[in-house]
């Protein structure tokens, strides 16, 4: 079973991680490796961070879960340290928002954000220092930015507000 390709060693180890608490590195390698799969801790780093898997604390240990899995808890208190961390500047723009970043971690504030699942938001483009941020339909870029900021300098956001069919 060594023949195994990179997609098919992938899809193993999302599936170990979605039926099965796995807590290290080493257990993954530990397990393609009875399964007759040779792979380096190295390689299996490479796939862990390719399927945007995370660790996480759960029933009082420490697992890796790939996205869907992680609690909304997690995503959201991840989202608020790297905005803390990595964003300079959060300025709206039309139905966008432009956040700034240190050089290299637009993808990482990015993936944080649309795991988060925020109402406000429709999706994200990264650079290397900036990202853009569509707004969902009738959002306004203001308060959103405010709930963004508030987020970044930890306090709690007021909710985005429910927005009706016709924007009302």
């Amino acid at each position: 079973m060594s023949g195994l390709s990179k997609s098919q060693r992938q899809r193993m180890i999302a599936d170990w991680l979605r039926d099965h608490r796995v807590g290290s590195q080493e257990e993954v390698v530990a397990r393609l490796s009875l399964a007759g799969v040779a792979a380096t801790q190295a390689t299996v780093s490479r796939d862990l961070d390719e399927l945007g898997a995370a660790k996480v604390r759960r029933d009082g240990s420490i697992r890796y879960v790939i996205p869907g899995q992680a609690d909304p808890g997690h995503a959201a208190a991840k989202l608020d340290r790297l905005l803390a961390e990595w964003v300079d500047a959060i300025v709206p723009a039309g139905n966008l928002l432009v956040l700034k970043t240190s050089p290299g971690s637009a993808n990482l504030v990015a993936d944080a954000i649309d795991a988060a699942g925020l109402a406000d938001v429709a999706g994200t483009i990264a650079g290397d220092d900036t990202i853009f941020v569509a707004l969902a339909d009738g959002t306004n870029a203001n308060a959103a930015a405010e709930r963004l900021l508030a987020r970044r300098n930890g306090m709690d956001p007021r909710p985005a507000q429910s927005v009706g069919p016709d924007g009302d």
